[in-house]
């Protein structure tokens, strides 16, 4: 998934959807829940879920940690927001795509955002097989609508994608979902961008190669 969309801001409260502005107070305050959510991303993309901690946090936001848990009251609780708002510029971005693009191609440029994302700091990564954090996002209203919202358009693109021949027509449709959102948290990537061998750019274009296109030669010999 590719590019430099700026953070979804979190939902505005109750005065500001009726059209009162929101009090200098309460913009500060969604000001530094921002901070907070963008030093996470940080935070999870360099040191991981289980070594970052809330002091770790604090510090990197210039706050007290007792003005940390005045937004988040745990750890688990700061993981489902950041992810809620990566959920959420995710389908920013497909709604920014041009809709002439064939599905396949959309499917191409969204890995290719997430990927440049991640390189940039912005990709939150969670270990999956972690019960307290998987808990406290499915706890999560938010975080399961934006992924029911998410997954549900991005699962039409593949159906549509191996409707028209460009995506396997045998596989089931979660596999291949499941296979492009592996792809955008698969550790290679940072593997290669270290070796300095290829680009950022490059790095990107062969990790969205690979997942799309395969390994296989295009042209075999006979067998």
């Amino acid at each position: 998934m590719s590019r430099s969309t700026a953070p979804i801001a979190a939902p505005a409260n109750a005065n500001a959807a009726a059209g009162t502005p929101l009090s200098f107070r309460d913009r500060q305050f969604r000001w530094r829940e921002e901070a907070i959510l963008d030093a996470a991303n940080r935070l999870l993309a360099t040191k991981g879920f289980e070594t970052m901690s809330m002091d770790d946090l604090a510090t990197a936001v210039g706050i007290a940690k007792g003005s940390l848990y005045k937004h988040f009251d745990s750890k688990e609780a700061l993981a489902a927001a950041a992810m809620t708002r990566l959920l959420r510029a995710i389908e920013a971005h497909l709604r920014s795509q041009d809709p002439a693009l064939a599905p396949v191609d959309r499917l191409k440029d969204l890995l290719a955002w997430a990927l440049r994302e991640r390189a940039a700091g912005r990709m939150p990564l969670l270990p999956s097989t972690s019960q307290p954090v998987q808990q406290a996002l499915m706890a999560s209203r938010d975080y399961v609508m934006a992924l029911e919202d998410v997954g549900n358009e991005m699962a039409e693109l593949v159906a549509v994608a191996a409707d028209q021949g460009a995506l396997r027509q045998d596989l089931p449709v979660p596999v291949m979902l499941y296979a492009i959102y592996a792809r955008s948290c698969d550790p290679s990537f940072e593997y290669l961008r270290q070796s300095g061998e290829w680009s950022d750019d490059e790095v990107i274009r062969m990790m969205v190669s690979s997942c799309f296109d395969g390994l296989a030669s295009a042209v075999r010999g006979n067998t």
